[in-house]
């Protein structure tokens, strides 16, 4: 997915909370081959399986602890301006909706592809962020709508 014409690779910032967010993160990389990509997510843990790149850890937080979605807010604007990506992808929620809100902010081109696991309706973050999201996919044919989430096929 070509975004600007370059000698310098394209700069994406992947976002996406733990578990299955980050394995459906990583499962999309390979569309993303010869980009300089820097990843952020809630597990230290997660920096060993993107050694070559660089990794930011966050704060997790839910619609339930507003002063911690404050901190994460924070915490993806810095990120956001630091990186200065051309591209944020992401694969779900908290933080995924905060890099796609600020990297669309920043004229970013914005992905969103929706959890696999929200087989009965669009998660609440891919609601919010679909409208952020230049691209914005779900992995459940059904649950496509010709205004967005588009479905392309899963992931897993």
């Amino acid at each position: 997915m070509p975004v600007r014409k370059s000698k310098q690779p394209d700069r994406i910032l992947a976002v996406a909370s733990s578990g299955g967010h980050w394995v459906q993160l990583l499962r999309i990389l390979p569309a993303f081959e010869n980009a300089d990509i820097a990843f952020a997510t809630v597990l230290a843990s997660c920096r060993s399986q993107v050694p070559n790149n660089r990794f930011y850890c966050v704060n997790d937080a839910t619609r339930w602890n507003k002063m911690g979605l404050f901190k994460l807010a924070i915490r993806i604007a810095w990120i956001v301006l630091k990186e200065r990506p051309h591209v944020v992808v992401s694969t779900g929620a908290a933080p995924g909706y905060f890099g796609l809100l600020f990297g669309h902010l920043v004229g970013a081109r914005t992905i969103w592809v929706d959890s696999m696991a929200n087989a009965e309706h669009i998660s609440m973050a891919g609601s919010l962020a679909g409208k952020y999201a230049d691209l914005w996919l779900t992995q459940w044919p059904h649950l496509a709508r010709p205004e967005g989430p588009y479905y392309g096929g899963s992931v897993l």
